[in-house]
């Protein structure tokens, strides 16, 4: 399968990891208290250039230290209380909302094994923190996959509980093109799963709200505003890149928050909060939030989420051509410009040739070859589709029954190709 590299401007949508670890000369990391993961210092995995987007709302850094917890600034204030009652949250508030989901939110810590790199008092680990949505009373959780990665082939997971309690989890599933994971909590009933809402029925400008562990700062609220539906958004980590129709939204989204869900006013999950926008200018910097928040639609995720539960290999929808950018030459036609149709595929099938400008896929418009893989990776095996395709100087639109790339996902997961 061939690889495309999606530019914006001059600069390439390509993510920069920083090291893992802890920087030179640091104390080495400590196994210890708190449950495992507990008690090492990590670098974080902000996915970003300058001003480009990151995967994540990624890991906080981990540091339980309290002599460097805290900036000398902090200090602890007493709450004032106020001499009315407590009444009860309005129905649809954000205080309501984080009253019904955050029992269904948890906080994820990962230890990794070695990196092969030898510190001095012991071996590298290195890890961080993420969140989760709680899906079935006796544990499963869903979760971003790059908060499971760090930890490599054997992470070592804690999941820390909204009423104080905390437990060890191991990895059911994981889909690296979807960034989503399963994990279960070892020895657990009883618990709250969250309800899960319908993200094609989101409306621009519609109030939501993020719940997470931003910088490792449990059970913590944010509340914003649907500022985009169907944002195309590419993010790259160690697996290679991921490319996503996202839910964009201003609600305050940060490092740790990953995994995280996007809820509505009713309580419902619509999203799995998975990158930002980052303005930072380090290349390990970490980024904070600028009200430019993404989270993976829950809704054209599910039947992959069940895929990974039931310990199945996650299939995902395939067109079957190379695309690249097109418009970008005074009087083309603005879209997707087909390089190659893969022989046999839906492409094929549907009568798309090399040349040809995909401009909608049924009423999703497509600006760039990257819109094009967001909206296919979409839909699902089998869904029937109509593109719209600019061809020469006529406009046609052809009907396709998409693929699935069953069996093929060791191919690789480049953006710029719509094999995936």
């Amino acid at each position: 399968m061939s690889e495309f590299t999606h530019r914006y401007g001059d600069h390439e949508n390509t993510a920069v990891l920083p090291p893992l670890g802890p920087p030179p000369g640091q104390e080495p990391p400590r196994k210890g208290r708190g449950g495992r993961g507990a008690g090492i210092l990590a670098g974080a995995l902000v996915l970003g250039l300058l001003g480009g987007v990151g995967g994540a709302a990624g890991y906080a850094a981990l540091d339980d230290d309290p002599a460097t917890s805290s900036s000398p600034s902090t200090r602890t204030v007493s709450p004032v209380r106020s001499g009315g009652d407590d009444s009860p949250a309005p129905d649809g508030s954000p205080e309501a909302v984080a009253a019904q989901v955050l029992p269904s939110v948890v906080k994820i810590t990962v230890v990794g094994g070695s990196s092969g790199v030898p510190q001095l008092g012991g071996e590298e680990q290195q890890g961080g923190s993420g969140s989760g949505v709680i899906i079935s009373s006796d544990g499963e959780i869903l979760t971003n996959y790059h908060v499971v990665e760090v930890g490599g082939d054997e992470p070592r997971i804690t999941v820390s509980f909204n009423d104080g309690s905390s437990a060890s989890a191991s990895v059911v599933g994981t889909d690296p093109l979807t960034d989503l994971a399963v994990i279960k909590a070892d020895d657990v009933s009883g618990l709250t799963p969250a309800a899960i809402g319908d993200s094609d029925s989101l409306d621009v400008g519609e109030d939501v709200v993020a719940i997470g562990s931003p910088f490792g700062l449990q059970a913590t609220v944010t509340s914003g505003i649907v500022s985009s539906l169907n944002r195309p958004v590419t993010v790259t980590g160690d697996s290679g890149d991921t490319t996503y129709p996202a839910i964009q939204t201003d609600a305050a989204i940060n490092p740790g928050n990953s995994g995280g869900p996007l809820v509505n006013l009713a309580g419902e999950v619509v999203g799995i909060n998975s990158s930002i926008r980052t303005a930072s200018s380090g290349l390990g910097g970490e980024g904070g939030s600028i009200g430019l928040g993404f989270s993976i639609p829950i809704s054209k995720v599910l039947p992959i989420v069940e895929q990974l539960r039931a310990g199945e290999t996650p299939t995902h929808a395939r067109l079957g051509v190379e695309v690249s950018n097109s418009g970008t030459e005074p009087g083309s036609a603005t879209g997707a410009a087909v390089e190659r149709v893969e022989e046999g595929s839906a492409a094929d099938e549907a009568g798309l040739r090399e040349g040809d400008v995909v401009t909608r896929v049924d009423d999703d418009v497509i600006s760039d070859s990257e819109s094009l893989v967001a909206t296919i990776r979409g839909h699902r095996p089998d869904d029937e589709v109509t593109l719209t395709v600019v061809r020469g100087d006529e406009t046609i639109e052809l009907q396709a029954t998409l693929d699935s790339d069953e069996g093929q996902q060791d191919q690789g997961t480049g953006p710029g190709s719509e094999d995936d």
